[in-house]
């Protein structure tokens, strides 16, 4: 039985994924390519024609990148991540208007789309073998040549017309052949049509540097709004915290310093609000500091953090940690804070029985997990604190995807680059 599972695990699910794949890119291909280009090419011709390719050609574009883009999310499906090369369109480039067909002619990616479209109608037709040729050994193996022998009296199996019921019965090993060597020579006809469009559908090199450009803009203006935001917090928390407090007690230690003489047990009360007030004061001017930096975090690093954190949780919270060493601080705070707002907002809004918290890194990147079996419905467009947390994250170039199904759960998938330091023994896990 284990022998069954791993053969279905390792090789036939994997090469029925691999079919699926060939025929789509297949029918893609066929049914698209050539009728792209042919409508892109009459567009250009049609420039000069009263002007109607000006209005064509953009709408061509569009449905050639919307092509190109579907073949985008096949490859990503088949583990190979291209990135969209677009440049964004300017303000007021609507259809028709001569912005736009600027806009899409000055656009490099524009051509490498067009070249793209006829050699790749070669390549993804060739893509339907990864789906025939299994099918072609399937039939076989189940025995359908024989069936129609039998039935019928003529049948069709590999290499020759089935005269006889010899003929008949090769057809389950010249079957099991067919599709074994149709998985296997899928993937690579499958790869093959992936690798030739890596060098048309992805950015150029310039093309991703204006784009890291872009990025780098949006999330500079970003943390300068968060860090900006931060400051005022700090300001009012200062202002209506810790400094009202210290001029209360002010006050309080100049009255009793007036009645020292005259009224003792009035100078007692007022000691005894002031050593209060002195407490409350210093009580916020630590909650203030945990809110910069949480000295638990740097004695404890992340992952003692993060239980402290779902330690103050009021429902179960499962903690595990993989971290074979320390992030740069700064990292490391932009994560503890990112698990510190999911955390609230699993208190706050899940209505969840549960949560867990994963803390991981793999190949340069530290990768945290935020669910839990609430209610779902998350949104981080909604303005709520997923959005502080993105911003936050995007300042270190990480990322974040909240997967928050009606009805849970809700999971919230993070990522930052980053180098560990200071190695330790073992990952660890617990419960908060």
């Amino acid at each position: 039985m284990d022998g069954v599972r791993g053969l279905l695990r390792t090789w036939i699910r994997p090469g029925a994924v691999t079919a699926a794949q060939g025929l789509l890119i297949a029918l893609l291909s066929l049914t698209t390519h050539v009728a792209l280009f042919v409508l892109s090419l009459v567009s250009l011709l049609l420039i000069p024609v009263f002007g109607v390719g000006f209005a064509l050609f953009p709408v061509a574009t569009a449905l050639v990148r919307f092509c190109a883009g579907l073949h985008r999310r096949l490859a990503r499906w088949g583990g190979v991540e291209m990135a969209t090369p677009y440049r964004p369109a300017p303000a007021g480039a609507q259809f028709g208007t001569w912005r736009r067909f600027r806009w899409v002619v000055g656009d490099p990616a524009t051509w490498r789309d067009l070249s793209w479209l006829l050699p790749g109608a070669v390549t993804g037709a060739v893509c339907l073998a990864a789906f025939v040729l299994p099918l072609y050994g399937l039939e076989g193996m189940l025995g359908l040549p024989l069936v129609l022998h039998l039935t019928v009296g003529f049948g069709y199996g590999p290499f020759w017309p089935i005269d006889n019921l010899a003929e008949a019965l090769l057809c389950f090993p010249l079957g099991a052949l067919f599709l074994a060597g149709g998985l296997a020579a899928g993937r690579w006809l499958v790869w093959l049509h992936l690798a030739f469009a890596r060098f048309f559908l992805p950015p150029t090199r310039t093309a991703e540097l204006a784009l890291r450009v872009r990025q780098l803009t949006v999330t500079r203006a970003d943390t300068v709004d968060a860090q900006a935001a931060e400051l005022r917090r700090i300001e009012r928390d200062l202002h209506d915290g810790a400094q009202a407090r210290i001029v209360a007690l002010s006050m309080s230690i100049g009255l009793a310093e007036q009645l020292v003489g005259d009224d003792p047990e009035a100078v007692r009360r007022l000691l005894a609000e002031a050593r209060e007030t002195s407490g409350q004061a210093l009580a916020e001017l630590r909650g203030l500091v945990r809110g910069i930096h949480p000295p638990v975090l740097a004695e404890r690093g992340l992952a003692g953090a993060v239980r402290a954190l779902a330690l103050a949780v009021p429902l179960p919270v499962a903690v595990t940690v993989d971290l074979p060493g320390r992030p740069a601080a700064p990292v490391e705070s932009a994560a503890y804070f990112a698990v510190a707002e999911g955390l609230a907002n699993v208190s706050k809004h899940s209505g969840a029985s549960r949560a867990w918290v994963e803390l991981g890194h793999a190949d340069g990147r530290l990768t945290i997990v935020v669910g839990d079996d609430g209610r779902g419905g998350a949104d981080p467009a909604a303005g709520s604190g997923l959005a502080g947390m993105g911003r936050r994250l995007a300042a270190f170039d990480g990322t974040m995807v909240v997967t928050s199904p009606a009805g849970g759960p809700t999971v919230i998938s993070m990522e930052l680059p980053c180098e560990l330091s200071s190695p330790r023994i073992s990952p660890s896990s617990g419960t908060g």
